[in-house]
Formats: structure tokens, C-alpha cells, sequence
């Protein structure tokens, strides 16, 4: 069998990488509808992209050999921001022997103390929120995740230092997370990317508050008492007995603020419009509140993430040829499964444009098909956080 690529679109490059950037869900729609399951797309310095939209497909991904389907290096253009430590960045033992050490924050009993802080950032910003007038939600709610997210890691509760902090990190997204940044992001390689000046001075002001808040944290005596990540990471230690450089934790934070930040965030505002436009389903919530329940509160979250997943892909770089739902891909290619589609499939998740969180009450969904953190040994170790956060949080505004 002749490893060639899948059909896709004929625009140039440039048109193609245009729409990823500002329009990607009617782009992916478009293609999806064109040219099936498995179509390939090009975007600029990434190159090729082969596009997998059915749950089997998907699932040859996750369960294929991560010797091969390599997740690090099909993320190289986040290394300027992140960092070449990042757990994202990394492949193969590198990959495991970092993610062990990031796991056990967002476990067990942890996550409970968390949630308490959760709920006093929650509540405490929520009842600053405008009352009767239109206002910018999205904002808003990058607030309440921003303070939640710098408390968590950095255990930051000093007013101006944490400030200084928000203030950075701010900067840092609103550079890189615009559609018109995504789409110049997909055209330019990565050294171009680390050379341009805008970038440099946004990254150095967060980088400075970052390993600031290293250097004070490893002055501390009462590490082993504190609850904050970053007080837990520089107790870690990989197999050998070493502990995290603070290049390593810079790059981790980083991967945490940044992933654990902007993605709750527009989660969050997407969950909050749902239920706005739905009176039934907010009805249907407030009254699971009163009666402690959680399972429909659970279920609004998941198919707010199943209509509005935060990133349309995860992507892998193949190491080698493999066969693909029956067509054999070459090496050097990248594979996405797509997030976005394959959780529009109306074989999966019948009348998939309409809000009803009853269907995951219904059994609908599953592994292959429902993916907004990934999957395999690749999954988000952040989410179970997020989706915990985004009850809580959500639950406070809906009480308000």
C-alpha cells in the first residue's frame, strides 16, 4: 500500500490558513462536508494536516503506540511560549517521567481544598459583577478563572504581588490568543515567532514574575505545609532523586497558568450564554441546587464542552508510516482527530446544534467521541480541575 494523503481543499495556503484563524468552524464544516471523515488541510510553516473526524479513527490515535503518534513535537509551536520543558513539548519517557511528577496536585484530597478556594474567589468576584445592564461576559469570567488559577499555583494571596502577576499574564494571552495572532502563528515558523518583538516583551514581563515567585518560594521553611503547586513541585522528585530546575518549573507554571486560565474561562462564558438562552435548562439546574444534587450540573458542563470545545484539535506527528482508517498516512504528516466534528456527529449525538444536557443523562457519548481534553496517556492532567471549577464557579452565578 502507497502511503499518500487524503483530499482537502485546493485554496492556497494562505487562504486556508486565513480561515483556520478567524473562522474555523465553518472551515472545518465546509470540509467536512466536501471530503468525509479524513480530509487534509495546509497551513503555512505547520504543513500539511490530516483532519480525523470519526470516532474510530480517533481511537487509533489514543490507543496507537506513542512511540509513533508523537503529541510534543506536533505541539512545537507553542515551545516560545512555553517552554522546551513544557509536559506538552515532551515525548516518549521524557513525556512520562514529567507528567508523573504534575499528577499529583490535581488529585484526592487536594482538589477539595481547591474547591474552597474556588468558591471564595467565585463568590467574592461574582458579586462585583454588573447587575441589570449588558456587559462583556467572557471578561468576566477571565477574572474569576485568572485569580483562581495564579492563588492555586503560586499560592499568591499578597495583593500587589499577586497583581503583578495577573497583570503579566494578561498581557501574555491577550498577545497570543486573538484570531488574527492564530492565524499569523499557523503562517510563521517558530524562530520567527521567538524573534518578534512584541512577543519578547510580553513573554520577559511574565517570565520575570515567574521566576520571582520561584526564587521566594524556594526560600521558604513550610513547603510541606503548603497546598499551592508550586510549594508541591519543588518537592517532587523524578526517579534518579532530582528535583525540577527552575527552567523546568518555569516551563510547567507556564503550561498550567496558561492551559488552566484561558480555557476555563471561555468554557465558563459559553456554559453561562447556554443557560441564559435556555431557561429550562437553568430551571432544571437551580432545582438539582436546592436539592444537593450534581448530575444534571455534571451534564451541563459536558455537552457545553461538546458544543463548544475550546480547541478544535489535538494533533500528533507521525514518526512513521501508519494505516488510518484503512488509508496508510506517511511519516513526517500530522494527525488531528478534530474535537469539533467529531462531537457534531449527528450518528452520535442526534440534533447535534441543539443545547440538551439531558443526553449525556441518556448515555450518549463516549470515550472516542467525546474528547474536549484529549485522550490516551496524552489526556489533560488538568481536568478534572476544570471541570470542578467550572461547577463551582458556574453554580455561583446561577445562584446569584
Amino acid at each position: 500500500m502507497t502511503a499518500t494523503l487524503p483530499s482537502g481543499p485546493s485554496q492556497t495556503v494562505l487562504r486556508q490558513s486565513l480561515a483556520w484563524g478567524f473562522r474555523p468552524r465553518p472551515f472545518l464544516d465546509r470540509c467536512h462536508r466536501e471530503y468525509g471523515d479524513m480530509f487534509t488541510i495546509r497551513l503555512g510553516q505547520v504543513g500539511p494536516v490530516v483532519m480525523l473526524a470519526h470516532p474510530d479513527m480517533i481511537k487509533e490515535v489514543f490507543t496507537g503506540d506513542p512511540a509513533v503518534f508523537h503529541a510534543g513535537e506536533a505541539n512545537v509551536i507553542l515551545r516560545p511560549s512555553l517552554g522546551k520543558h513544557s509536559v506538552l513539548l515532551l515525548d516518549d519517557a521524557q513525556h512520562m517521567r514529567q507528567r508523573k511528577l504534575l499528577l499529583p496536585p490535581f488529585h484526592g484530597e487536594r482538589m477539595q481544598r481547591y474547591g474552597e478556594l474556588m468558591r471564595e474567589i467565585a463568590e467574592r468576584d461574582i458579586a462585583g459583577w454588573p447587575r441589570g445592564v449588558p456587559f462583556r461576559l467572557h471578561t468576566q469570567t477571565q477574572d474569576v478563572t485568572m485569580r483562581i488559577i495564579v492563588e492555586a499555583v503560586f499560592g499568591t494571596t499578597e495583593p500587589t504581588r499577586a497583581q503583578r502577576t495577573r497583570a503579566a499574564l494578561k498581557e501574555f494571552l491577550d498577545w497570543g490568543t486573538s484570531p488574527r495572532q492564530i492565524a499569523y502563528l499557523s503562517l510563521m515558523d517558530v524562530d520567527h515567532q521567538e524573534r518578534n518583538f512584541f512577543f519578547k516583551r510580553a513573554r520577559a514581563k511574565v517570565d520575570a514574575v515567574v521566576y520571582e515567585e520561584i526564587r521566594y518560594a524556594r526560600t521558604r521553611t513550610d513547603l510541606d505545609e503548603r497546598e499551592d503547586i508550586l510549594s508541591l513541585l519543588l518537592q517532587a522528585r523524578h526517579e534518579d532523586g532530582s528535583s525540577m530546575s527552575d527552567e523546568e518549573l518555569r516551563d510547567e507554571l507556564m503550561t498550567l497558568l496558561l492551559a488552566g486560565h484561558e480555557t476555563t474561562a471561555t468554557s465558563l462564558a459559553w456554559a453561562i450564554e447556554r443557560l441564559v438562552r435556555h431557561p429550562e435548562a437553568m430551571e432544571q439546574l437551580v432545582t438539582e441546587a436546592q436539592e444537593a444534587g450534581t448530575e444534571y450540573a455534571e451534564a451541563v458542563c459536558k455537552e457545553t464542552l461538546r458544543m463548544r470545545p475550546v480547541l478544535p484539535i489535538v494533533a500528533r506527528l507521525l514518526k512513521r508510516g501508519v494505516e488510518i482508517g484503512g488509508r496508510l498516512l506517511p511519516e513526517g504528516v500530522i494527525v488531528a482527530p478534530n474535537i469539533y466534528l467529531v462531537q457534531h456527529r449527528a450518528d452520535v449525538y442526534p440534533e447535534p446544534r441543539r443545547f440538551r444536557p439531558e443526553r449525556f443523562l441518556e448515555g450518549q457519548g463516549g470515550t472516542y467521541s467525546w474528547i474536549p481534553f484529549g485522550g490516551g496517556i496524552r489526556r489533560c492532567i488538568g481536568a478534572s480541575f476544570a471541570l470542578f471549577e467550572m461547577r463551582i464557579v458556574r453554580w455561583r452565578v446561577t445562584s446569584s
